[in-house]
């Protein structure tokens, strides 16, 4: 791995920037990264007769999670602000993250890949990689890898495999865990056993000693491969 001090994943909701970039970033967080977890947007109760102190509570709970996972991580994290209904547009929202990137000195960013079933994935995306390209056209080597989640499945390639000890896949779980989501209490995908079996999958893939995740690199941006 390269040495890097400042690292970001971006997921357009929760649970999404620690499934992509956890378990590279708990790596780097290890070397004394400064790593951190942005959320985009946030859920929000969809029941019409909730009340604004049960939408407050929801949110609370929510942001609750994001703390709680990236502390577990070894990193930080950030909400954005924007809900579903209230994104911006992509000039605007890529505009906004190139400032961040320049201010914060980021070294690396990680984010969905284009090939989704969420219209806020792909929106997330194309900003982030819009602020990455507009970044190298001025100097600055920022890189852009693309993670893995089973959303985002259309076209992705791996490309980078890293191998989790068995100390970092528990570290990378015990993050994820933080979310109800993650557990069941959402909704009935099986987070657990799917990423639990893709780890091993990938493994034998790429005929690692491991548990392995995987990236994609932003060929459109790099000239060569790392």
């Amino acid at each position: 791995m390269a040495a890097l001090r400042r690292i970001v994943s971006i997921g357009a909701h929760s649970l999404d920037a620690e499934l992509m970039g956890g378990p590279l970033m708990l790596k780097y967080a290890k070397e004394g990264a400064h790593c951190t977890f942005i959320h985009v947007t946030q859920g929000r109760l969809e029941d019409p007769d909730a009340t604004e102190e049960a939408k407050a509570a929801y949110l609370q709970s929510l942001l609750d999670q994001n703390r709680k996972a990236a502390e577990a991580l070894g990193g930080d994290t950030i909400w954005l602000g924007y809900v579903s209904s209230s994104m911006p547009s992509t000039e605007e929202f890529a505009a906004r993250l190139e400032k961040y990137f320049e201010e914060e000195q980021v070294e690396l960013v990680i984010t969905h890949w284009r090939g989704s079933m969420h219209p806020r994935h792909i929106n997330t995306h194309d900003a982030v990689t819009a602020a990455v390209k507009a970044l190298r056209r001025k100097g600055n080597p920022i890189r852009l890898l693309y993670g893995e989640t089973f959303e985002d499945l259309v076209g992705f390639l791996p490309q980078a495999y890293f191998v989790l000890s068995e100390k970092e896949k528990e570290q990378w779980f015990l993050g994820l865990k933080e979310y109800q989501v993650f557990n069941g209490e959402i909704n009935d995908f099986p987070y657990i056993p799917y990423y639990t079996t893709n780890g091993k999958v990938r493994q034998i893939e790429c005929g690692s000693n491991g548990f392995t995740v995987n990236y994609m690199y932003a060929s459109l941006i790099e000239n060569e491969l790392w």
